[in-house]
């Protein structure tokens, strides 16, 4: 079977060749730099960001959220990990989710006609929060994974009038809160701050590890229906300069812009990311499973895809858990979680859309699987400790992608 790989020289020049494009650069006496996104790079970051995400994705809504906020004269700075003021405080924002979540707490609640706030007021508000129980005053956002984590960070940067970093803190979607680079550096997310989608505040101010973090934020998600937004990893100027992925939205804004930039110019776009990426096309074929199960706080997939062109008579199998986590070519292991596996539309090169839930697969849908080394940080021992194949269960030692192709 045909197997791509490109260099990865050509895929860091174009990342840090990206951040000049800006039309706006704004500096202010005691003022770090930051730079104003426009529409385009701003629809690049989320087309990318999904890519990124390891998952399908939906980028309609976030793309009409931003264009809305745009419209309403709203400015998306952006600042880069080496212009952030080792003094200032920077936090993540994000939606965490509750699979198998209590829905006879939602029923009481309506029976109750409980009032709710938006998603944009918590996302808001839960930024306030911990800034509050903190006493420091949040300087800029960070996302805390790809996806429609990236879509709130941009937006409540935006509404607040702050700069969004261009780093992460994980570089893809994770389905657990510890799995993170500022905890394989030693930095905690606590003290957090969650609100419910009914207005309910709730302060970790202490909690024995990461694990416990991530095991309180989602009980509350699941007893609030399955959801709750969620503030995280207070960190200063000078600990983000450890505990993130620098150019990590300039890494997104390139992913978008190649696949966009390739169907314009009638190119293959997968072909494009390819040649832009250390990436390995691993597999492309039909989605004949997707089953689904929301249980313990995730959405667990179990997939299965028929090979077509010169795959054609193997089997593709994915284990999910929210996200892409190992696959198996014809069963055996093809590549595993910490390296990045994405799930992409051959037409669009953009995730794939469609599945139900997190992680899921549009049946009858062809997709195309690529895969990527994950960031050195991932790999390291307490990395692949946090998400590397024995932490889902599974009895084998984590073997890079680039030795199994």
């Amino acid at each position: 079977m045909t197997r791509s790989k490109m260099g990865s020289i050509t895929f860091f020049l174009l990342v840090t060749l990206i951040i000049p494009v800006s039309k706006t650069t704004i500096t202010f006496a005691n003022e770090p730099q930051t730079r104003i996104l426009n529409e385009q790079e701003l629809i690049d970051i989320i087309v990318g960001s999904c890519i990124q995400s390891t998952r399908g994705c939906e980028t309609e809504e976030s793309i009409k959220q931003i264009t809305k906020a745009l419209s309403e004269g709203k400015e998306f700075k952006l600042i880069s990990a080496d212009n952030f003021p080792n003094d200032w405080m920077v936090v993540a924002v994000q939606g965490i989710g509750g699979g198998g979540a209590w829905e006879h707490v939602i029923e009481r609640t309506q029976k109750q006609n409980l009032p709710t706030i938006t998603e944009s007021e918590a996302n808001s508000r839960v930024v306030d929060l911990l800034s509050e129980h903190m006493g420091q005053e949040v300087k800029a956002l960070i996302r805390s994974e790809a996806a429609g984590a990236t879509t709130t960070a941009l937006l409540v940067a935006a509404s607040k009038g702050i700069p969004t970093i261009d780093a992460g803190i994980t570089g893809r979607a994770v389905p657990e809160v510890q799995q993170s680079i500022p905890w394989i550096n030693g930095i905690a997310s606590i003290p957090t701050a969650i609100i419910t989608r009914w207005g309910d505040e709730i302060i970790i101010k202490d909690a024995v590890d990461e694990y416990r973090v991530e095991d309180l934020s989602r009980a509350i998600a699941v007893a609030s229906g399955g959801d709750a937004t969620i503030t995280m990893t207070p960190m200063s100027g000078e600990q983000i300069k450890q505990g993130a992925i620098p150019g990590n939205l300039s890494e997104a804004m390139l992913f978008g812009k190649t696949v966009r930039e390739a169907r314009q110019r009638g190119e293959d776009p997968i072909a494009a990311l390819l040649a832009v990426t250390n990436g390995y096309k691993l597999f492309q074929g039909i989605v004949t499973k997707s089953d689904e199960r929301g249980d313990r706080g995730f959405n667990w997939v179990d997939v299965e895809i028929e090979g077509i062109n010169e795959y054609k008579g193997s089997i593709y199998k994915i284990f999910v858990k929210n996200e892409n986590i190992i696959a198996w070519l014809d069963d055996a292991v093809d590549v595993m979680s910490p390296d990045y596996i994405y799930n992409l539309n051959p037409k669009t090169g953009e995730s794939i859309t469609g599945g139900i839930g997190y992680g899921g697969y549009p049946l009858n849908e062809e997709v195309v699987m690529i895969g990527l080394p994950a960031h050195e940080q991932w790999r390291n021992r307490k990395g692949v400790e946090l998400i590397g194949p024995k932490h889902f269960g599974f009895d084998f030692e984590y073997i890079p992608i680039e030795d199994l192709q």
